[in-house]
């Protein structure tokens, strides 16, 4: 393994913090090597730094489907691996079984250049690089197969390419080699315009021509890139045709995985629309004297507001799919996109968790949301804020605020379940014990002005439960909370952030 510029291997983090481009670079099993260093950089580097540029000349391939699938989930990481392959070197073929197939025990990632004795062609597509090994394989005799490539050699031809873009100025062999391949691809290239213009005259409206000629385009560079291979005169072009075409469905299974690819930026727009239209239903519900939380725990299925299922599902998706992109990231890149995204996250689960909480116990039977049925991206999301600084609420502008701890509502929920079994056993000491302890910590909360004033609304569940725990305590109940909640005085001058506790 080689390290560019030389230096050595334990003052690399020193050298990205200065922002010095870096090339791990390694030959046959050093690639390996060079490769698995390079996973642990990425690993162990922030997202606001320089990356290293991994690569590879004829190593063998290192890791299975799962490392795949979680390199290839970041364009960042997959995009820092170049491995270049001699369609003559048998070494990074040494571990496939079943060519073509993404059941092996080894699977390609990153970007492959894959050369042949003058061409080159490049492929990121995992099933389409084991379909051409295998090609290789088929197209190699055993003797040539035991001969030391020069990959040397291969890196002078590419630079040459590089620097002279027109064939006039190569070597005439090369020349010749490529006007015999033009030659023998043309009644491919024949075939796929008559096929490209038979559909074409089969479908209606321009926007399926257009598809039709993005696909016979895609199918047409496919059979270039396997003539650039120098398989073209090894094969007959109905073999050329099929193997094409299998690489075709290849490469459009990888576009639709492309396309389906969460961007958190791409729909954030819409997002900030639903959250508004939230907004908008949370003021309507304190105008009906009810509050956010009940108006959707009461909602019937014909309410005018039944936009606002669509509006939580629509965020409920957006945000489940951040909570698998950062769990997936490593640690120093997740802790900066947790970062860049926490008070969007926070807001989120502030809004929304209360829906779900009265979605939950809105069906009759239902308990125990936080220890046994709260999703789990609620529960990350609520991680994200724990490890980041803390932060004070201010006493003013309480009348917008959000609950700071958006599980505020199932205790709620369950203390009415608690009161709710006191009327039954009367002497329950547990449940006494549950329900003090609850009233502990809503006047924590209320100290700390976490609570949104909404829960003093005359329909709110959490007076609803005030008035049941009254009842059950007595008169002589004397709490720091019972004292707060017995003078109106103080409910109000809490709403404006003007009470101060003792």
């Amino acid at each position: 393994m080689l390290l560019v510029p030389p230096v050595n291997p334990y003052d690399t983090m020193q050298i990205i913090s200065c922002s010095i481009p870096l090339i791990v670079t390694g030959h046959a099993l050093g690639g390996s090597v060079a490769t698995l260093f390079t996973i642990s950089l990425l690993d162990s580097i922030g997202s606001g730094k320089i990356r290293p540029l991994c690569i590879t000349f004829g190593s063998p391939l290192i890791g299975d489907k799962g490392l795949q699938q979680a390199i290839s989930r970041s364009s960042n990481w997959n995009s820092c691996f170049l491995h270049v392959v001699s369609h003559k070197d048998p070494l990074p073929r040494l571990f496939i079984t079943n060519h073509g197939s993404q059941t092996n025990a080894y699977i390609p990632f990153g970007t492959f250049l894959l050369c042949s004795d003058q061409n080159s062609a490049c492929f990121e597509n995992p099933g389409s690089i084991l379909r051409l090994f295998g090609v290789f394989d088929s197209k190699n005799d055993g003797n040539q197969g035991s001969q030391p490539v020069d990959y040397g050699e291969i890196v002078k031809i590419l630079n040459q390419k590089t620097l002279c873009k027109d064939l006039s100025t190569l070597p005439r062999e090369i020349t010749n080699t490529h006007t015999q391949k033009r030659n023998y691809v043309s009644q491919v290239v024949s075939w796929i315009g008559d096929r490209l213009l038979t559909k074409k005259n089969s479908v209606e409206t321009q926007h399926e021509r257009r598809g039709v000629t993005n696909t016979y385009t895609l199918l047409a560079s496919i059979i270039l890139q396997l003539s650039a291979l120098g398989l073209a005169p090894a094969m007959q072009p109905q073999e050329l045709k099929e193997y094409a075409a299998k690489m075709e469905k290849e490469e459009e299974k990888i576009k639709e995985m492309r396309r389906n690819l969460f961007d958190p930026y791409v729909n954030l727009n819409v997002i900030k629309i639903d959250m508004v239209q939230l907004e908008w239903y949370k003021k309507r519900a304190k105008e009906d004297g009810i509050g956010y939380y009940d108006k959707y725990k009461r909602r019937l299925p014909n309410d005018q507001d039944g936009n606002v299922e669509k509006f939580k599902d629509n965020l409920t998706d957006y945000w489940l799919k951040m909570a698998e992109v950062a769990e997936i990231k490593s640690k120093k890149e997740g802790s900066y996109f947790r970062a860049c995204w926490l008070g969007a996250g926070t807001t989120y689960r502030r809004m929304v968790e209360p829906l779900a909480i009265a979605q939950y116990y809105r069906v009759e039977g239902n308990k125990n949301y936080v220890t046994k049925k709260r999703p789990k991206h609620f529960k990350l999301l609520e991680d994200w804020k724990a490890t980041s600084d803390s932060t004070t609420t201010s006493k003013k502008n309480m009348e917008d605020i959000l609950s700071k701890d958006s599980c505020f509502w199932a205790y709620v929920e369950e203390a009415l379940l608690s009161c709710k079994e006191l009327k039954v056993a009367k002497e329950d000491k547990e449940m006494l014990k549950k329900l003090v302890e609850f009233e502990e910590y809503v006047y924590g909360q209320l100290k700390k002005y976490e609570v949104s004033p909404e829960i003093f609304l005359a329909e709110s569940s959490y007076m609803r439960w005030w008035n049941e725990y009254k009842a059950i305590k007595g008169t002589s109940n004397n709490s720091e909370l019972a004292r707060f909640m017995n003078d109106a005085t103080n409910l109000k001058q809490y709403a404006e952030g003007a009470y101060d506790f003792p």
